[in-house]
Order: C-alpha cells, then structure tokens, then sequence
C-alpha cells in the first residue's frame, strides 16, 4: 500500500541538512573512523553530496580527512577481492 503525502510534507522530508553543520562540527578529525565509514560506500570510495547529504565546505573537509585516515591505514583503500 502506498503512502500519500501533502506536496507540503513532501518538501519537508526531501529537505536534508548537513549532519556537520547541524552538531556546529569546526573541523573533521581523521582519526574518528566510526563517522568517516558513515561517508564511504561498499567499495570505500568516498560518497558524494548527493547521497551523503553533506554541504560543500564539510564535503571538502571531509574528503582531506578520509585520504588522510587512508595514508594512515586507518580505512582501506579498496575491498578486499572475494572471488
């Protein structure tokens, strides 16, 4: 059964802010691995605005932090092959 929505409650529930604006984050640690899986897909590449829901300044900062926790070894950089 399908649910119906209001063209009002529509806008709402499309409407998403940024989760690092909303808790007034300054800055991305590289070291909080359980929020950077959060923004990295099934094949560990880094997802986009669209689907994280992120603004671009946090998308940018997040980005740097997730190459960086890579160079460290703390995250992947591929899956491993299962074949």
């Amino acid at each position: 059964m399908a649910v119906i929505f209001s063209t009002k409650q529509k806008h709402q529930l499309g409407k998403r802010r940024c989760t690092f604006c909303t808790n007034q984050m300054k800055e991305i640690d590289y070291k909080d691995i359980v929020t950077l899986k959060y923004f990295v897909d099934g094949f560990r590449k880094i997802k986009g605005r669209y689907y994280s829901g992120v603004c671009l300044r946090h998308q940018k900062m997040l980005s740097k932090a997730i190459k960086r926790s890579r160079e460290m070894a703390l995250i992947p950089f591929v899956n491993k092959y299962r074949g």
